[in-house]
């Protein structure tokens, strides 16, 4: 899979701690080799209608946000749990 980064994904991502920062290469790797990797977690957000976005995990606290089109991934959001799925 290809991923493509969102300008807020990559501006979020700048903003990130220095620990989550080193944690991101290796899941977006697994993210690109398989989206349902188990230790991304991943899962579809609910409540958002027809949209198909999903989250996945970096770390106990930190999750991103992505789409699927066709075979590239579009990376949306990362941050705090509850911040990154209030505005996936």
């Amino acid at each position: 899979m290809n991923l493509v980064y969102t300008v807020r994904f990559a501006e979020a991502a700048a903003r990130l701690s220095k620990e989550s920062r080193a944690k991101l290469p290796k899941a977006l790797m697994l993210l690109a080799e398989d989206p349902r990797h188990p230790g991304l977690q991943t899962k579809k957000i609910q409540g958002l209608g027809d949209r198909e976005i999903f989250e996945a995990r970096l770390d106990q606290r930190i999750r991103f946000t992505f789409q699927l089109q066709g075979d590239v991934l579009i990376l949306r959001n990362i941050d705090d749990h509850d911040a990154c799925l209030g505005s996936p």
